[in-house]
């Protein structure tokens, strides 16, 4: 092999290392301002979205089942901490609660979800989260809210799917903390059995807010690659369930939506990581 050859070979290694996070598609650990968190990888693919054989009690707004096609991301081992969200926005629960006036806690810690949070919050905290770990993250890579479709492929299992109702299992009990056995509060995240991709509390504990406007017939028209919703709208896409909802709220092809504005004792989010 000569110079030539090997150099041009060297330099396609590395563009390749770039675009799956210069780990060979590894998961992610970092830290901002002394808390650890960690983004699981996963491989992009092409998945059948929404009302799936082996779902149940589906809306109309999750017809018809279309394939899409995804690139390579990373998305959070956990939902959001409140410990996290206090070291990038410098608020507690307390604080998040006190901006919505009248409102009790449900689950208070560290290690339990954030919630009372707006859509529009969570897009502050990820331009701040972004700033803080400049030089942590891999180039031309940054964390923001996941798309719908990255949020439902990752709680399906990626490529390791094995197409459960719930994010990871048949039987929600053994993967969510919901309306039937929360004691109607959060609980700490990853307490409960993990999905395909080492990816926990999918189904239940907080909604979680996505990317997409929301809109009931978006199935008929959504594009097949790298879906981002319509570009515009009034109310934002939620996924997942919450500890408050029954478990027909926590499936995985389930769409919530409500006003990007709006914080709630059952709102939280969960970071992706995108080149």
């Amino acid at each position: 092999m000569n110079r030539k050859t090997l150099f041009i070979g060297t330099m396609i290694i590395c563009l390749t290392l770039s675009v799956f996070g210069q780990n060979g598609g590894k998961n992610l650990p970092f830290t901002v301002n002394g808390v650890s968190f960690e983004m699981i990888f996963v491989k992009g693919g092409t998945f059948a979205m929404g009302c799936t054989s082996e779902q149940s009690d589906c809306g109309n707004d999750e017809r018809p089942v279309h394939k899409v096609t995804l690139s390579d991301f990373y998305m959070g081992k956990y939902e959001v901490t409140q410990k996290l969200w206090q070291a990038v926005m410098g608020r507690n629960i307390r604080q998040q609660r006190d901006l919505v006036k009248g409102r009790s806690l449900y689950g208070e810690g560290g290690d339990f979800p954030v919630y009372y949070v707006s859509y529009k919050e969570c897009e502050e905290f990820c331009v701040k989260l972004n700033e803080l770990l400049a030089n942590q993250l891999p180039d031309s890579f940054r964390f923001c809210i996941p798309t719908e479709a990255q949020w439902e492929y990752a709680a399906r299992g990626g490529e390791k799917s094995k197409g459960y109702l719930f994010s990871g299992s048949n039987i929600i009990e053994q993967v969510a903390w919901f309306y039937e056995n929360s004691d109607f509060e959060t609980h700490r995240v990853g307490t409960k059995k993990k999905n395909e991709l080492g990816i926990y509390d999918m189904s239940g504990n907080v909604w979680e807010w996505c990317q997409d406007w929301y809109h009931g017939n978006y199935y008929s028209t959504s594009t097949s690659v790298n879906p981002k919703g319509l570009p515009f709208g009034s109310m934002r896409i939620l996924r997942g369930g919450s500890w408050d909802n029954e478990a027909r709220f926590c499936r995985v092809s389930f769409r919530g939506d409500d006003a990007p504005s709006f914080r709630y004792d059952i709102f939280g989010l969960r970071l992706a990581l995108i080149h």
